[in-house]
């Protein structure tokens, strides 16, 4: 790749040098940048069911350099009116700063007759006085040295935040327009080209996946033995299965069915120093749990005697919400909140055997929950459930071929993830050597 013959020093270290012809401005002087501070406290009469609505645009409206739309909630035209400096524009730049910070958007098009306004999370970014190209800037906020920049300058502990002053703050590398123009024409051709592979194995990953799945299905509803002759299990959705396998409620498979509860949120006394494990569903990986992301102390256990310690090896089912069907095997002794079903002191069930079958089930179990928004189950309804019983002889030679299985797949699926993880740091990479000057992009 070509490079420029006259360098100088940036000034600043994580950019070290530039072309000898380039500037640097504090982005502040070169950018219009406007947010709106308040709007999350948006009323419920400000939004609207009319479709043709104005659109209220936030960081999770878009992903990947897209908006999508069809997430996107409407707002009345009168609170479109009140604010329009952050009505949305061809060629506007948008960026989160808060939470997920700098996360991007380039609005290369908004399709005719929509009108949008920003949440209080986003800032727009438009050139002042011509100085920049949009779709550079777009990419030069992706390099290196803005990631930099954020890291520097963020505020907050839990919950992190760039401020407006801050982001004016930053030290824009500035080409020519021309150079500009040339340099998005080219990111825009090879950033294509990069996803386009990312696109492709991430494809790849999601088959292997089903492949997955599909091993774990076929072995715990119709056993190992391709021949083997089958019954009607007497349950629509088990379907037939090995004529010699019993059937029974999930019920009479364990000595000890049950859940948790949640000390009360704020007193520190329940889990500052805490030194018991407790169990959320959030901390449900669909694989075995090891550790817990809270503890709790001996004040909560003896304050709140729905808490009980389940042993390793005991079954977890997350019952409410966005997590319900997920899943995890314990490794370790622990409580749990009550949004957990635990299913403990196996009869004639491995436990691995019943956490891949909850895996082959997962469907059914959403299908039969409940509530609109959160869908939810309850403990009744997996007491209910009916299982497949073959010997446990026969339950851990099937767990034997699933863990090989996924095992090999896994190996496979690991080595996509790497080459994207590679890919995304090339990525990373080249865009930071081209708009630093770097790389010369030829015309």
């Amino acid at each position: 790749m070509e490079q420029y013959e006259k360098l100088k020093d940036s000034g600043i270290e994580w950019i070290g040098k530039v072309p000898e012809h380039w500037s640097l401005k504090k982005f502040g002087q070169v950018s219009y940048m406007k947010g709106r501070i308040g709007w999350q406290g948006l009323n419920q009469a400000e939004f609207t069911q009319n479709s043709e609505a104005p659109f209220l645009i936030t960081g999770m409206n878009f992903h990947s350099g897209i908006i999508r739309w069809d997430e996107v909630y409407h707002i009345t035209e009168e609170r479109y009116e009140q604010a329009p400096e952050i009505q949305l524009k061809n060629l506007d730049v948008l960026i989160t700063k808060d939470g997920t910070i700098g996360k991007l958007l380039f609005v290369d098009e908004i399709p005719y007759p929509y009108k949008a306004s920003l949440n209080s999370h986003l800032l727009v970014l438009r050139p002042l006085d011509d100085s920049y190209y949009p779709k550079y800037l777009y990419y030069q906020l992706q390099s290196l040295p803005f990631l930099h920049h954020i890291e520097l300058t963020k505020t907050g502990t839990t919950f992190f935040g760039i401020t407006q002053e801050a982001m004016g703050r930053y030290k824009m590398i500035l080409p020519s327009k021309d150079e500009q123009i040339n340099i998005a024409t080219y990111l825009d051709c090879k950033i294509t080209e990069i996803e386009s592979i990312i696109a492709n194995k991430r494809k790849l990953i999601a088959l292997y996946e089903e492949e997955k799945q599909a091993v774990i299905n076929q072995a715990i509803t119709k056993g190992l033995d391709p021949n083997v002759k089958l019954k009607d299990s007497g349950v629509e959705w088990l379907g037939d299965i090995p004529e010699l396998w019993d059937v029974k409620k999930l019920n009479y498979c364990f000595g000890q069915i049950g859940s948790g509860t949640t000390p009360t949120s704020g007193k520190t006394e329940y889990y500052e120093n805490g030194e018991f494990n407790w169990l959320q569903t959030g901390d449900l990986n669909d694989s075995e749990i090891v550790e817990t992301s809270k503890k709790i102390t001996q004040k909560a256990l003896d304050e709140f005697t729905t808490l009980r310690f389940y042993p390793i090896d005991s079954i977890v089912i997350a019952m409410y919400g966005a997590t319900i069907g997920k899943t995890g095997i314990l490794k370790i002794v622990t409580t749990t909140n009550q949004a957990c079903c635990v299913l403990s002191k196996p009869q004639k069930m491995f436990p691995k055997f019943v956490f891949y079958w909850f895996s082959s089930v997962k469907k059914h179990i959403i299908s039969i929950s409940y509530g609109g928004g959160q869908p939810n189950i309850n403990q009744e309804q997996i007491r209910s459930l009916k299982i497949q019983q073959p010997t446990i002889d026969e339950q851990q030679s099937i767990v034997s071929h699933i863990e090989k299985e996924c095992h090999r797949l896994d190996a496979i699926i690991e080595k996509f993830n790497k080459q994207i993880d590679l890919l995304q740091e090339y990525r990373t990479t080249l865009i930071s050597d081209v708009v630093t000057g770097k790389i010369k992009v030829i015309n």
